[in-house]
C-alpha cells in the first residue's frame, strides 16, 4: 500500500505563514529587496518622479464622455470638468516625452533619469505613456488598492511593480529619485507631495532635487502655503523648496537645469 503522506511545507514556502503576522518582516524585506535586485540588473540609476491623479483622463477619451453626456443626458457637469482637467494628462505625456528624449541623449553607460510613476492610470498613465512613445524604458511603484489603483499598459513590463506597503513603495520613490514633478491631484498626491517636502527640509534627503508643482491654478486653490508662513509654521525660505509652474516648458527647463546642475556628476540615489 503506498504512502500517500505529504512531506514537511519549507517554510518560505508555506503561505499561510508568509502571509501571517509572524511573517510581516519578510515581507516588508521582500518590498525592499526584489525591486532594489530588479533595479541593478536593468542598470537604473535614478529616476524622475510624476505624482498626480489617477481621475484625470486623457482628452480625447475626455471629449467623447463630454459627447455622451450632452447627448445623452449624462453628468455635464463632471464631462465638462473631466475635460478641462485633462489639459495635465496632455502635459504630462509631454513633458515626459521631453525629460525622456533628452536623457536618452546623455552619454552614460547607466540608465538615468528614468520617468517613474505609481503605476497607475490619468496623471501615472499619461507619464508612463509619455516616456514609452519617446522609447524610453520607465518605471511603474503600483499599489494594491481595492480601487482606481490598476497597472497602465505603458510601462516597461521588466520594471513594472506591485507593492502591498505604501511606505515600501514611498521609499522607492525617494530613494532613487533626483527630480519631482507634482501634478494635481487628491489626498495620495499631496501626501507623497508633503512628505517629500518633509525629507527635503529636515535634510533627511541629502539630495538636491528640483520639485515642481504643476497648474498654478489647481495648486493656488487647493493649497495656501503662503499661510503657514504668516502662522510662523514654517519659514519662508521653505517655499522655495519647490517650483509652481503652469506651462510644460517652464517644468522642463527647470528641472533640466537642476539637473544639469546637481545630478549629472552623481549617479545614484541616497535619502
Amino acid at each position: 500500500m503506498g504512502d500517500n503522506r505529504k512531506g514537511p511545507v519549507k517554510a518560505y514556502r508555506d503561505e499561510d505563514f508568509i502571509n501571517s503576522p509572524d511573517a510581516r518582516e519578510l515581507r516588508i524585506l521582500a518590498e525592499y529587496l526584489e525591486p532594489h535586485c530588479r533595479f541593478e540588473d536593468y542598470d537604473v540609476s535614478d529616476t524622475i518622479v510624476f505624482f498626480g491623479s489617477a481621475r484625470t483622463k486623457p482628452r480625447d477619451v475626455a471629449r467623447q464622455l463630454l459627447d455622451d453626456a450632452r447627448k445623452h443626458g449624462g453628468d455635464l457637469e463632471k464631462a465638462e470638468r473631466d475635460l478641462a482637467q485633462s489639459r495635465y494628462y496632455e502635459e504630462a505625456r509631454e513633458l515626459s516625452h521631453r525629460l525622456t528624449v533628452w536623457s536618452k541623449g546623455l552619454e552614460d553607460k547607466k540608465r538615468r533619469f528614468l520617468v517613474c510613476t505609481g503605476g497607475g492610470p490619468g496623471i501615472m498613465e499619461a507619464a508612463n505613456r509619455g516616456a514609452s512613445e519617446a522609447g524610453g524604458i520607465n518605471i511603474g511603484l503600483n499599489i494594491s488598492l481595492p480601487f482606481e489603483q490598476h497597472d497602465n499598459p505603458y510601462i516597461s513590463r521588466e520594471l513594472s511593480f506591485e507593492f502591498h506597503y505604501f511606505f515600501m513603495r514611498k521609499f522607492w520613490f525617494m530613494y532613487l529619485a533626483k527630480a519631482l514633478v507634482v501634478f494635481p491631484g487628491g489626498f495620495g498626491t499631496m501626501d507623497e507631495f508633503f512628505e517629500a517636502l518633509t525629507l527635503v527640509q529636515t535634510r533627511k534627503s541629502k539630495k538636491v532635487m528640483p520639485i515642481v508643482l504643476f497648474g498654478k491654478a489647481f495648486w493656488g486653490e487647493a493649497l495656501n502655503l503662503e499661510a503657514l508662513v504668516r502662522h510662523g509654521t514654517v519659514s519662508p525660505e521653505d517655499l522655495d523648496l519647490f517650483r509652481e509652474v503652469d506651462t510644460v516648458d517652464e517644468a522642463y527647463n527647470y528641472i533640466v537645469e537642476g539637473l544639469q546642475q546637481h545630478a549629472l556628476r552623481h549617479p545614484g540615489g541616497s535619502l
